[in-house]
């Protein structure tokens, strides 16, 4: 680990692999000199990041995420275009980390040289894990990938956290029985670019057509979030590779769209604005939290609040006036 950061920054430009690997590695370290490191890294890489398509993708349980985004990765590499698919999973602490379930799912795509694959680093809270996604996207855009698709694999708040830091968020759905709607919240549809039905493949392209027209209609029902964007219901059949390219000539229309009026650009720079923000607000926090006198009082605190001597609001101002003071 210990390399300078022109180490970095050269085999990364360079499209070296191996030190693209060992740069997101240094990016997800929690030690404050790696950390250093690598703001440095990402600084010097910046100028060449941008020129990607940012793609999102979350599903319903069972949609077939992976064959999805393996066919479709699959494609875009067969099309000359270079893909890196990295993962948000908050929970893969709990689960033994996902590394090996990343690959074995996307067996073809984790052999083939113009992809790369990377899951997220294991444990954390979500907005840790998305920060490091974030700064592994920029660095996978300067290794020269085309095709940037971040791929939510927790569920709850994972989706709209992968919707804030894409250009093209895609929900992709399956026809079951009863209420089509099922499985998803509202809150994610206001987020999507397109919703896009899968298994629509021999008993099933009917309910999947009938599916198709339930979404349209709830959509109709939602606030859209673009003027110049309205959201299209797709189906496809990834296990058959049909439709799949349909889906990518959507998210390229939306790219020439978006870009021609000018919001692709506000949207980008509004996304890098709100990461800052976050970090900002990450950052503070950190610093509170890690003052000596402020870990000291706050068991006493909760305690006086629990014993209704001291009331919440007294007792925060308190902690707060403690490291101004102790700060300045």
């Amino acid at each position: 680990m210990e390399h300078n950061v022109d180490y970095y920054v050269d085999g990364v430009i360079a499209g070296d692999r191996r030190v693209l690997s060992k740069t997101i590695t240094l990016i997800e370290s929690s030690l404050a000199e790696h950390r250093q490191l690598a703001r440095k890294v990402i600084d010097r890489l910046l100028p060449r990041t941008g020129d990607a398509v940012r793609l999102g993708i979350t599903g319903v349980p069972g949609a077939g995420k992976s064959t999805f985004i393996e066919s479709l990765g699959s494609m875009l590499t067969g099309n000359g275009l270079r893909v890196a698919v990295l993962a948000i999973d908050p929970s893969s602490s709990r689960s033994g980390g996902s590394i090996l379930g990343d690959k074995t799912r996307m067996e073809k795509l984790a052999v083939n040289d113009r992809a790369f694959i990377r899951p997220s680093p294991s444990g954390g809270t979500l907005g840790g894990v998305a920060g490091k996604t974030r700064e592994t996207m920029l660095v996978c855009e300067a290794a020269g990938y085309d095709v940037i698709i971040i791929e939510t694999v927790g569920v709850g708040q994972s989706e709209t956290t992968v919707a804030s830091m894409v250009d093209f968020f895609l929900v992709l759905m399956i026809a079951g029985g009863g209420d089509e709607l099922q499985g998803i919240k509202k809150g994610v549809l206001e987020v999507a670019e397109a919703i896009v039905i899968n298994k629509a493949d021999g008993d099933n392209i009917a309910r999947a057509e009938l599916a198709r027209k339930e979404y349209e209609t709830a959509l109709h029902l939602l606030m859209p979030y673009s003027p110049n964007w309205t959201v299209p219901v797709l189906t496809c059949s990834a296990l058959q590779m049909v439709g799949v390219d349909t889906v990518w000539q959507t998210v390229e229309q939306h790219r020439q769209t978006l870009t021609a009026s000018g919001e692709l650009e506000e949207k980008r720079k509004s996304q890098a604005q709100d990461w800052f923000r976050f970090l900002l607000d990450d950052g503070l926090r950190n610093w509170f939290y890690s003052d000596s006198a402020v870990k000291e009082e706050i068991p006493l605190m909760l305690q006086r609040i629990a014993a209704e001597q001291t009331a919440p609001t007294a007792a925060a101002a308190r902690l707060i006036e403690l490291l101004q003071e102790r700060s300045g």
